[in-house]
């Protein structure tokens, strides 16, 4: 799958800052994409994501995060009509099925289960751009 991402804005909130350092390498040196935002916390993530100068074509949200958590999150995102429709993807070590349930019923468009491979990462947000339900354990 060859879809160009270099000109999507992704945004990935993650309390980890190896996690943070693994995805942006991702990002920037495997997909080419040069507008990676991450914040470190959910703390007044909504406002921070309407800040941005270009909407993003996905939001990555780990489900562990703090103070809100992934769930939290998502629950503000769709009730938001500027960003209601943003893919939203939970990353997650959580990954047992009724895991996976609680986040399709809540309303994810999609789940990678962590850690995250760099072999397969790369095509399954090319996927999730392109419009694709990917629900990923790993």
């Amino acid at each position: 799958m060859t879809t160009d991402l270099s000109d999507k804005h992704f945004v990935y909130i993650e309390d980890d800052e190896l996690s943070r350092q693994v995805m942006r390498m991702i990002f920037e040196n495997m997909l080419g994409v040069k507008r990676l935002t991450m914040f470190e916390d959910s703390h007044d993530f909504l406002p921070r994501i309407k800040q941005l100068p270009q909407r993003p074509a996905v939001l990555l949200l780990d489900i562990q995060v703090h103070p809100l958590n992934g769930f939290d999150m998502l629950y503000i995102i769709r009730r938001d009509p500027e960003i209601a429709q943003v893919k939203v993807i939970a990353l997650t070590a959580s990954v047992m099925f009724d895991d996976i349930q609680k986040m399709r019923s809540a309303g994810f468009d999609g789940m990678i289960g962590k850690p995250v491979s760099v072999t397969t990462f790369p095509d399954l947000i090319r996927q999730v751009v392109a419009g694709e339900s990917v629900w990923h354990v790993g």
